[in-house]
């Protein structure tokens, strides 16, 4: 399959139907032309370009081209597939500073067919484990690799498999955790869509590695596609003898199922996520006990996320001391990011441990939207922290995000520009949190609670400086005390942004003014008389009546009666309403 051509296109997520529609195109023109036998056409589920409408990859050459209409179709066939040549008004230029393991296959094989992850080396490293490997070599050759669970911990994954493997129980559980609730992020969610075979691959191995007997993969219920990609995928798996009784000829036997969660955030830890999986409320546990020792029905029980199973297959297909050259000394491998926020090109990428968010943002991203001023990236979703553009260029592994503030988290990077407000940042990811909690521990139900209020009331103009203290007390108290890991990073945003920004704080505190504007209590709406019409829009759509005059005179607001809603500068088509 790597030699053969194949013409594939990814959709914008509003347009199933035109896409499905070129493709038939696509098939058409092929047949037309005899080459319906040598080109392939698929439908992929991720080619790392977003915003730019139909795109479409000739394979093996590695030809991109964007916003690609019905009528480049035929161009397309005689130009680039049958003579080899570029529609420069069409080519995409792709950065270099990306390298795919988790992402290998995604857009370059249908991820509905079994045979064509077979063609890429699927199944390659289970089939040299079952037949080369013991357990203990397994062991060492993920030890070797230094990979650390890409879910947001960044446990050394050979530790928790041995952990397991130590356990003299019969019966064993392997989970992949694929409970991706984190705002903007999409990186399990596209590695299902696109290559679900390496997530199944990666757990057949890990259960021959702990002495595993069977495995689950628990999937919010959200993604549709998702869950029935990899529901084909078990079967064909099981259809090829690569699960199910005497994998390949072995004496080693595991299956799998598919358990579907509904989208309880706080179910994407360990121990509320066994719980839900049980059938009882999603709630955490104390530990230890750790799942690795005492986990599913009371079984010892491994549970990675989507990244860290899809990176095994390369591991041992190519060696634990390959992964290990790449990244940084406390940090292997390469970490997918979901990028977005103000940027140009927002895209799921995947860089080497190391790489700079400098470089994401401007090499890989584009740069900020509207050639704006960019103010911080945030990593880790709403358990993580806001990082300055002062330190942009810190390069990104564990230890250096912790360092900040923040964490890697499972992957979403937002970045902000001038126009973002920090209290408001904090204040919606606190409210996420708040949302989300479980209410099992007062530490995160009754502290993160008391901090939205306290946010809120800076946002208000209600706030004294003695709620930054109380900020930073109750903080500490969340980090310390809270059960899980939601409670206890929830503050994470509220304490980065106290970090880098506190002199937002203190000017929402002190003058009752917000210098992105996003705060609407704090700000003053008020009409700009040389460019007012007179049209009176803006005072019929007052529901407080605030605004004073007539057409013949002009119109002012009454700070006074205002409640800051912003109706008037919405509904104005000549910006004549301030803000």
């Amino acid at each position: 399959m790597q030699n053969q051509k194949k013409i594939i296109l990814v959709k914008d997520t509003n347009m199933d139907k035109e896409t499905s529609s070129m493709i038939d195109k696509f098939l058409f023109g092929l047949r037309e032309r005899g080459l319906s036998e040598d080109v392939k056409v698929i439908r992929a589920a991720d080619l790392n370009i977003y915003n730019k409408g139909v795109v479409v990859k000739i394979w093996p050459e590695n030809i991109t081209y964007a916003n690609v209409k019905k009528d480049d179709i035929d161009l397309i066939i005689h130009r680039t597939v049958e003579n080899g040549k570029n529609i420069d008004e069409l080519l995409v230029s792709e950065t270099n500073k990306q390298l795919r393991i988790v992402l290998r296959n995604c857009g370059i094989i249908d991820p509905e067919k079994i045979d064509d992850y077979l063609d890429n080396e699927g199944y390659c490293a289970l089939a040299k484990v079952l037949s080369e490997y013991s357990p203990d070599e397994v062991i060492e050759q993920m030890k070797i690799s230094g990979l650390r669970g890409r879910g947001g911990g960044g446990f050394p994954t050979w530790m928790k498999w041995n952990f397991a493997k130590a356990q003299k129980e019969e019966t064993k559980y392997i989970i992949c955790n694929a409970d991706e609730g984190d705002p903007g992020a999409y990186m399990d969610r596209s590695v299902l869509e696109g290559d679900p075979h390496s997530v199944i691959e990666g757990m057949i191995i890990a259960g021959y590695t702990v002495g595993a007997q069977k495995g689950y993969l628990y999937i919010r219920a959200e993604y549709p596609l998702a869950i029935k990609r990899i529901t084909l995928a078990i079967n064909q798996a099981r259809e090829k003898g690569l699960l199910g009784d005497n994998i390949l000829g072995t004496d080693f036997s595991f299956d799998l199922d598919v358990r579907l969660g509904a989208g309880a955030f706080v179910c994407g830890e360990e121990t509320a996520l066994i719980a839900s999986i049980e059938g009882k409320r999603g709630c955490p546990s104390p530990r230890p006990p750790y799942p690795s020792v005492n986990g599913l029905w009371g079984k010892p029980t491994i549970i990675n996320n989507v990244e860290t199973l899809a990176n095994i297959a390369p591991i041992l297909h190519n060696g634990g001391d390959w992964f290990a050259s790449i990244g940084t000394e406390k940090s292997k491998g390469t970490k997918v990011f979901a990028l977005t926020g103000k940027v140009n090109n927002s895209s799921l990428i995947e860089v080497p441990m190391g790489t700079t968010l400098r470089d994401i943002v401007y090499n890989i991203g584009g740069g900020v939207l509207n050639n704006k001023k960019i103010k911080a990236v945030q990593t880790g979703g709403p358990s993580g922290g806001v990082i300055p553009e002062n330190l942009l260029d810190t390069s990104i592994d564990y230890e250096n995000l912790q360092r900040l503030g923040s964490i890697m988290g499972s992957g979403g990077m937002i970045v902000m520009d001038e126009d973002d407000c920090m209290v408001d940042i904090a204040k919606f990811y606190l409210q996420f949190c708040v949302d989300e909690s479980c209410g099992k521990c007062a530490p995160c139900r009754i502290g993160g609670k008391q901090m939205l209020n306290i946010l809120s009331n800076i946002s208000e103009g209600k706030g004294d400086l003695e709620d930054i203290s109380s900020l930073k007390r109750i903080s500490q108290a969340l980090q310390k005390a809270s059960l899980c890991g939601l409670g206890q990073t929830a503050p994470n945003p509220v304490v980065s942004t106290l970090k880098h920004f506190e002199e937002e704080y203190i000017e929402h505190i002190n003058e009752k003014i917000c210098r992105a504007k996003k705060c609407s209590l704090l700000s003053i709406y008020e009409i700009i008389e040389e460019k007012c019409k007179r049209c009176s829009l803006c005072q019929r759509s007052c529901p407080v009546e605030a605004i004073n005059g007539n057409r013949e005179v002009g119109f002012t607001i009454d700070q006074e009666k205002c409640i800051k809603c912003g109706k008037c500068f919405e509904v104005c088509k000549f910006e004549a309403v301030s803000l």
